[in-house]
Order: structure tokens, then C-alpha cells, then sequence
């Protein structure tokens, strides 16, 4: 094992929409072309084949390790963070997440995929990468969001992570999470998504693209005809008022806590949620978890864990 200060640790946090890094984001979106192509923007060679990133998101299915999609997304990320540090060689610690209630399940597979070829030699934009994957440490998501944020808690706060599939709850206690009161409901940004355009194919008979719906959700703006923007307004809310329901279904008492949401839909719920009080927070950084993940993974290999 190399000294920690001559790793690479590279945090990746793995959406079903997209793919975080410290540095980076880009959409969740692979697929091989049939021959080498003109332009090589976006494009990875690997194994003697080319893969292409696109727009549209992978179908989500029941696990990120059923086939090589996420297994080539992780190299086009491990090579844009490379790129950014200056470096195209390197042993990398690969700092990943899951959800909090199937971390134990999913944990050791993820592990074995991620890890299955301890030497790499690829090429993202027609420059070479080699790499030597030297460990994948695996940490729950939402709770890597505020890791660097725990010393300013107070005895109790709620951490909601709304993510593209999941929306992930932990309560921290002291500082520790409480793993008794970790929850994961599969009612994430895609299924709104889905509400939307069924909703919008009902109405007006049209779609719209999900990238124009993903943008409202974060800005709020759209340049959308007026039909179409109080159909996304109408499923944004229901969605949004579904996740505080959840939580107060679950015993928590919204006006007497601390709430911090995080993940890519914290944008959405301080857009278009009713609380807005001052013992609401919103961790905007959609990079937070990746962050998270590398944070601990460094805390882990300087305390030789």
C-alpha cells in the first residue's frame, strides 16, 4: 500500500441522473459506438472499444452492478478528476456511496465491481490514463453531505438526502448518526419526473424533455409555455409535500428540529417547499456527497483503517 499522501482518493458519488465528483457532474448517459469515431469529445476508449457520453439517463435497474454502464461512467469519472489535478497517472482510493438502508446488502458487490481490474489503462478525450485502483471504500449517502458540517450541530438534526431514485433519511444524534432511525423510500427526482410527463401526455398530449423538467426544478425558471410550467408546478409540489409528509408519518416534528437537506433535490425543496423556517437548511452543493465520501476515506487511511 502506498503512503496516503501518494494516493489519489477520488470520491464518486453514483445517480441514477448523474454522476458527482468533487469537480465534476455530468449526466448519467453511456453507450458504445459501432467504430472509432471523427470527434472524440466525451468519448472513452476502453478494452479496445469506444464508449460515447450522452444526455439521456441510463434506465434505472435494480442495481448499478447488473451490467458495465456504471462500471464505464466510473473511469470517464476517475479521468475528468485526474485531469483537473494535473495528473494522468495515479493510485487511486475510490471513495463511493449507497443508500443507507442497503448499504450492508450492496456493499461487498459494489466493492467487487468497482474493483474487479486492479490495473487500468484507458484513454477519455484521446488522452491516456493508467491507474492502479488501489481500494474502494464504500460510505453511506445523506450522512457524507454533512460530515464536514457535524461540529456545528446541535444534540439533534434530520438529514434528508432527495436524490434522483432515493430519498434518504438519517437522524443525528450527538453528532453520531442514529442508525435505528435511517429510512430509504424509493420515491426520488425521477419518479416526479415520470408523474410529470404522464401527466403532460394526458393534458396536452406532449412530453417534455426531461432536461427542461430538471432545470425548473433547480432554478425555477422556464422559458416553457404556461400550460406546461403549472403542470410541472402542480407534480414539483406534490412531490415536495409528499417528502414532508413522509418524514412527520414518521414521528419527526418539523417546527421543533433542525431539517438539512441535501442531495441534488435540496434545490428543488427550497424552490417549492412550504417550511420555510429558520430551522430548515439547505446543503445546495450537489457535490456534497462525492466531498463527503473523499473527506472519510482520507480520515480513514491517515488513521490507518
Amino acid at each position: 500500500m502506498r503512503l496516503a499522501d501518494e494516493l489519489e482518493v477520488i470520491g464518486i458519488d453514483h445517480g441514477w441522473s448523474q454522476i458527482k465528483t468533487s469537480n465534476h457532474c455530468f449526466n448519467t448517459s453511456v453507450k458504445e459506438l459501432a467504430n472509432a469515431p471523427a470527434f472524440h469529445d466525451n468519448v472513452l476508449e476502453y478494452d479496445g472499444k469506444y464508449f460515447s457520453l450522452g444526455d439521456e439517463r441510463l434506465e434505472v435497474l435494480d442495481s448499478k452492478v447488473e451490467n458495465e454502464n456504471f462500471y464505464l461512467l466510473t473511469l470517464i469519472a476517475i479521468a475528468k478528476e485526474l485531469k483537473t489535478r494535473g495528473k494522468c497517472e495515479a493510485d487511486v482510493v475510490l471513495a463511493v456511496g449507497l443508500p443507507l438502508t442497503r448499504f450492508s446488502a450492496e456493499r461487498k458487490a459494489f466493492i467487487e465491481y468497482l474493483s474487479k481490474n486492479e490495473y487500468l489503462i484507458f484513454s477519455f478525450e484521446q488522452k491516456m490514463y493508467k491507474v492502479h485502483i488501489s481500494s474502494v471504500s464504500v460510505y453511506p449517502q445523506c450522512y457524507a453531505a454533512v460530515a464536514g458540517m457535524l461540529a456545528t450541530f446541535s444534540k439533534k438534526a434530520l438529514v434528508i438526502d432527495v436524490g434522483s431514485w432515493t430519498v434518504d433519511s438519517m437522524l443525528i444524534v450527538n453528532k453520531k448518526p442514529d442508525n435505528s432511525k435511517c429510512d430509504t423510500q424509493n420515491e426520488g427526482l425521477i419518479k416526479c419526473m415520470r408523474a410529470i410527463n404522464r401527466v403532460a401526455v394526458q393534458v396536452k398530449n406532449r412530453k417534455i424533455d426531461e432536461s427542461d423538467i430538471q432545470e425548473y426544478m433547480m432554478t425555477a425558471k422556464t422559458e416553457l409555455p404556461k400550460d406546461f410550467k403549472e403542470i410541472m408546478d402542480q407534480q414539483i409540489k406534490e412531490f415536495v409535500d409528499k417528502v414532508y409528509r413522509y418524514q412527520m408519518e414518521c414521528g419527526y416534528n418539523l417546527d421543533m428540529i433542525p431539517v438539512y437537506f441535501v442531495g441534488g433535490g435540496a434545490s428543488i425543496m427550497r424552490n417549492f417547499g412550504k417550511y420555510q423556517k429558520s430551522n430548515i437548511h439547505y446543503v445546495l452543493d450537489v457535490k456534497a456527497n462525492a466531498r463527503g465520501f473523499e473527506t472519510m476515506a482520507r480520515i480513514a487511511l491517515r488513521s490507518g483503517r
